[in-house]
C-alpha cells in the first residue's frame, strides 16, 4: 500500500475509526448528564460513580485479556464482536427503567469496548504495511481518540439538552452499524488468528485476581464517600484489594504465560511511563467526574451550559495531544511528560479556589492548564512504552500503558467521587480535597518522568521507529 500523500489508503482507517471513536467518547459522554439521572432514578453520588465506573472498571480490567483473544481468534472477529456487544448494550442503556439495569449494561459496553480497543490497532498494524502509511493511519487513530475524549461532555451536553438523556446511548447504535458494515466491507486485514501453542493459553488466575483487586479497590472507595472510610465493608474492600494484588504479583512470577509479564517492568523508562499513565488519568477523569457535578450542582448550569462550561479543558485535548507528539518526536519524551505533568498539576491546585460564587473567568486557566497537561502527557508516555519495550513485547507493552489509564481513570472517578459525596452542604470543601489530591497526583507523575533518560528520542535504536513518529 502507498503512503504518499495522494495514494494514501483511507478505507480501513475510517472504517476502524467508527468504533474506536465511540467507545473513547463513551468514557466522558455521559457526565454531564450524571444529575438528571440522579434525580430521574433517585440516585446518590455513590450510585452515579457506577454508571461511570461500571464502564471503566470492566473496560480496564479485561483490555489484557481481549488482546490475547484477538491474536489467538483474529483481530477484525473480536473487533466486530465488541462492536456488536457495544451496540446492543448501548440500546440497553437507552431504555434503562433503573439505575441497575443502567449500570448493567454499562458493564456490558466496558467488555465491549475492551474487545474492541486493542483489536483496532492491530487492524490498522495489519491494513498498512508500508511503514510511513502505518505511522500516517497511527496517528490520525491517536487524533481521533483524542478528539474523542474532548468532545465527549459538549456532545452529552447537546444530546441531553435537545433529546434527553437517553440519546447519549442511543446515537451509539447508528454509529455502530455504520462501523460494523464498513469494517465488513473495507477491513481485510486480521482475518486470522495464531495458531495456538503449548503455554499460549489465557491466563485465566492472573485475569480473575486482577479483576478482583481492581473490583475491590473501586468499591471500598465508592462504599467510603457514603459511609465513611472506617466503615466495615470499606475496611474489608481494601483488605481483599491487598490480598488479591499480592496473589496476582505471585500468579504472575510463575505461570508459564502472564497476562503481564513482570519482566516489562526492569526497564525503568517503560516502568516510569506507565505509572505516569495510571497517575493521568487517576487525577484527569476523577476531577472531570467532580467539575461536572460542581456546575451542574453547585453553580446551577444546565447540561448543555455545562458542556461549555467545561470547553476550555477538552477543547484542547486534540491539539495538546498533536502538539506533545511533535515535541515528543523532537527530542524524546522526558520533556514533555514533566512539562504536561507539571502544568496539570499547577492547573488542579488552582481550581481548589472553585466556590458557589467564584466568577467563572477564574476558572478558565487552571481548567486549559488540566487539559493541555494531560493531552501534552499522552502521546509522550505512549513513546516512552514503545521504546521501553523489549524486542517482540511492544504490543503487550502498549497494551499495559492502555489498562494503567483505565485503572487510574477508574480510581480517580472513585477517590475524587468520594470526597463530594457527603451532600451538597460540604461540596465545596470536597471539591478542594479531590483537586489537591489530583495536583498530587500529577506531581508524582511529573517527578516519576525525570527519571526518564535525557536525550532519548522515540525509537532510538529502532529502525525505522524514529521517522515514523514524524
Amino acid at each position: 500500500m502507498s503512503g504518499g500523500e495522494t495514494g494514501f489508503p483511507w478505507r480501513p482507517l475510517i472504517a476502524i475509526s467508527f468504533g474506536w471513536f465511540m467507545v473513547i467518547v463513551d468514557a466522558t459522554i455521559v457526565n454531564v448528564a450524571l444529575p438528571r439521572l440522579g434525580r430521574e432514578f433517585g440516585a446518590s453520588v455513590s450510585g452515579l460513580q457506577w454508571v461511570v465506573d461500571g464502564y471503566t472498571v470492566v473496560f480496564a480490567g479485561l483490555l489484557l485479556s481481549a488482546g490475547w483473544l484477538g491474536d489467538r481468534f483474529g483481530g477484525l472477529r473480536v473487533f466486530q464482536s465488541g462492536l456488536a456487544l457495544f451496540v446492543l448494550a448501548s440500546a440497553a442503556c437507552g431504555f434503562a427503567t433503573g439505575l441497575d439495569v443502567l449500570v448493567g449494561a454499562r458493564v456490558v459496553q466496558g467488555v465491549g469496548a475492551a474487545l474492541l480497543v486493542p483489536s483496532s490497532l492491530a487492524l490498522l498494524q495489519g491494513s498498512y504495511g508500508d511503514r510511513r502509511a502505518r505511522a500516517r493511519a497511527i496517528g490520525v487513530w491517536a487524533m481521533v481518540g483524542g478528539f474523542a475524549s474532548g468532545a465527549g461532555p459538549l456532545l452529552g451536553g447537546v444530546l441531553t439538552a435537545a433529546l434527553g438523556w437517553r440519546w447519549i446511548f442511543f446515537v451509539n447504535v447508528p454509529v455502530g452499524l455504520a462501523g460494523t458494515l464498513l469494517t465488513a466491507h473495507w477491513v481485510r486485514a486480521g482475518t486470522a488468528g495464531a495458531a495456538g501453542r503449548a503455554g499460549d493459553r489465557l491466563d485465566v488466575p492472573g485475569q480473575v485476581t486482577g479483576a478482583v483487586a481492581l473490583l475491590s479497590l473501586t468499591a471500598a472507595m465508592v462504599r467510603a464517600g457514603r459511609s465513611g472510610w472506617g466503615d466495615p465493608l470499606v475496611v474489608g474492600g481494601f483488605a481483599l484489594f491487598a490480598a488479591a494484588t499480592a496473589v496476582f504479583a505471585v500468579t504472575e512470577a510463575r505461570v508459564r504465560a502472564p497476562m503481564l509479564p513482570p519482566s516489562l517492568f526492569r526497564n525503568r523508562e517503560l516502568t516510569a511511563a506507565t505509572a505516569v499513565g495510571g497517575l493521568m488519568n487517576l487525577g484527569f477523569y476523577g476531577q472531570l467526574f467532580v467539575l461536572t457535578l460542581y456546575f451542574q450542582e453547585v453553580r446551577g448550569y444546565s447540561p448543555l451550559e455545562t458542556g461549555l462550561a467545561l470547553l476550555p479543558q477538552t477543547g484542547l485535548i486534540a491539539f495538546g495531544s498533536w502538539l506533545g507528539g511533535r515535541v515528543t518526536a523532537r527530542g524524546g519524551p522526558r520533556l514533555p511528560m514533566v512539562a504536561g505533568m507539571a502544568a496539570g498539576a499547577a492547573g488542579f491546585l488552582a481550581l481548589t479556589a472553585a466556590t458557589r460564587s467564584i466568577p467563572y473567568a477564574v476558572l478558565v486557566a487552571p481548567m486549559a492548564a488540566t487539559g493541555f497537561g494531560i493531552s501534552f502527557t499522552m502521546p509522550a508516555a505512549t513513546a516512552a512504552v514503545v521504546e521501553g519495550a523489549p524486542p517482540g513485547r511492544t504490543g503487550i507493552a502498549s497494551g499495559t500503558l492502555n489498562a494503567a489509564r483505565q485503572v487510574g481513570g477508574a480510581v480517580g472517578i472513585a477517590l475524587l467521587g468520594a470526597f463530594v459525596a457527603g451532600g451538597a452542604a460540604r461540596f465545596t470543601e470536597g471539591l478542594r480535597t479531590a483537586m489537591l489530591v489530583a495536583g498530587a497526583a500529577y506531581t508524582l507523575g511529573a517527578l516519576l518522568a525525570l527519571s526518564v533518560p535525557r536525550g532519548v528520542r522515540s525509537g532510538a535504536g529502532r529502525p525505522g521507529m524514529a521517522e515514523s513518529r514524524r
